[in-house]
């Protein structure tokens, strides 16, 4: 197995199926049969499994000299945009529309600048719209010799169906938490101490496991939202701590945005010879403006689209908890998500019964589903809290927002 994919964690399965794709891909350069290899491919998988590292490492293996030797500059820079034959797509808004895929497929069309394969990664497929899948249809089904279309998506029903039929299908799972602990200590040198709790508490997610590991202020964070949910007395705390949990939410995904703003911001202007204090006019003004305008409204949506995420990655953290909370209710010797917390989760199980307990998770569920859908999240999250403290108050609280 080539070193690159060590990137991929607990994910052997994936990976047997992909390095053979990468063999394969020789072969038909040569003019051989390479069955393993084909020019579309769906990677699923639940967040954090590493959809987006496996596609990108994929690509990295199909331009490396060496089918991914793990070292050389290829494989290094492959996985973070830097290659010219690889264009890695991330949705930054809350949908991925028709003239984004139209574009794709112009680019798909060119001849690829210093390897044989073009590679076009689309992350989070599942927000491209039914025109955007259509505009992609075609090139899906008559693909350019050297193209390969790899998308990413949490499952295949969030895919449409003539997409999924014209792909070859890589599943991962979600990793164990020996793993992912493993891949802390080893590749983020984290204390193992630390590398434990954060294994658990991101359950499977890596990308939060990281950020748990290493970042005090996303611990923080975590804590007060646990802690916010089961110290609830009436339904005005409700209401506070709901605002509190999205007001951090806000705040975290606002630091996010500033930093990608100001990067872009930099480029754009760099792009158009924009100077400090300098002034443009007629045309050229026109078409500055327009393209500011549109560099505009792109942060915007992608400012509000990571609000959502990380509103929603709060009722993940909360899902944990009253999973274990459940746990500890009907007796069960499984490991709790969050151990360190267990005389809080034993003194609130002990107040309430599985019954409850398993309608707030579904609570939470529909939260989730209904910032996806759009829902503010303040308005869910509140739901949420209301359930928490009296589950038969949470319709009533919704029907009278």
């Amino acid at each position: 197995m080539q070193p690159i994919w060590g990137a991929l964690v607990g994910q052997s399965d994936a990976v047997e199926k992909l390095s053979r794709a990468v063999t394969d891909a020789d072969k038909i350069r040569n003019g051989e049969p390479g069955p393993a290899m084909t020019h579309a491919w769906l990677i699923t998988g639940p967040p954090g499994s590493g959809r987006s590292t496996a596609a990108t490492t994929f690509a990295a293996a199909l331009m490396c000299p060496l089918n991914g030797c793990g070292t050389c500059q290829i494989c290094r820079m492959t996985p973070f945009g830097g290659h010219p034959d690889v264009q890695i797509v991330i949705p930054s808004e809350l949908s991925y529309g028709v003239e984004e895929a139209r574009e794709l497929v112009r680019l798909s069309a060119f001849a690829p600048i210093d390897t044989p394969w073009r590679v076009i990664i689309i992350e989070d497929a599942d927000r491209l719209t039914e025109s955007a899948f259509d505009s992609l249809l075609k090139s899906l089904e008559e693909p350019t010799p050297h193209t390969v279309w790899v998308l990413c998506a949490p499952s295949v029903e969030d895919v449409l169906p003539t997409i999924v039929s014209r792909a070859r299908h890589v599943s991962l799972r979600t990793p164990t938490t020996k793993d992912v602990m493993q891949l802390l200590i080893n590749t983020y040198k984290v204390d193992p101490a630390m590398a434990a709790f954060a294994a658990r508490a991101s359950q499977g997610h890596i990308g939060r496991a990281r950020g748990l590991a290493t970042e005090e202020a996303s611990r923080t964070r975590r804590q007060s939202d646990l802690r916010s949910a089961i110290s609830l007395r009436d339904v005005p705390s409700c209401v506070l701590a709901a605002r509190e949990m999205v007001t951090a939410a806000t705040t975290a995904a606002n630091t996010r945005a500033d930093e990608l703003d100001a990067k872009e911001d930099e480029q754009f202007k760099a792009a158009f010879g924009i100077e400090e204090g300098s002034r443009v006019k007629g045309a050229s003004k026109r078409k500055v403006d327009a393209a500011k305008k549109q560099l505009a409204d792109h942060q915007k949506n992608r400012r509000k689209r990571m609000i959502r995420d990380e509103a929603d990655r709060s009722l993940v953290d909360l899902l944990g908890l009253f999973r274990d909370v459940l746990m500890v209710q009907v007796g069960s010797n499984l490991e709790l998500i969050n151990q360190e917390m267990r005389p809080a989760v034993e003194s609130f199980a002990a107040r309430g019964n599985p019954a409850d307990t398993t309608r707030t998770l579904v609570a939470i569920e529909r939260a989730r589903a209904s910032i996806k859908a759009s829902t503010p999240p303040q308005l869910a999250v509140e739901s949420v809290m209301v359930s928490i403290k009296d589950p038969k108050l949470a319709s009533v609280h919704v029907n009278m927002r």
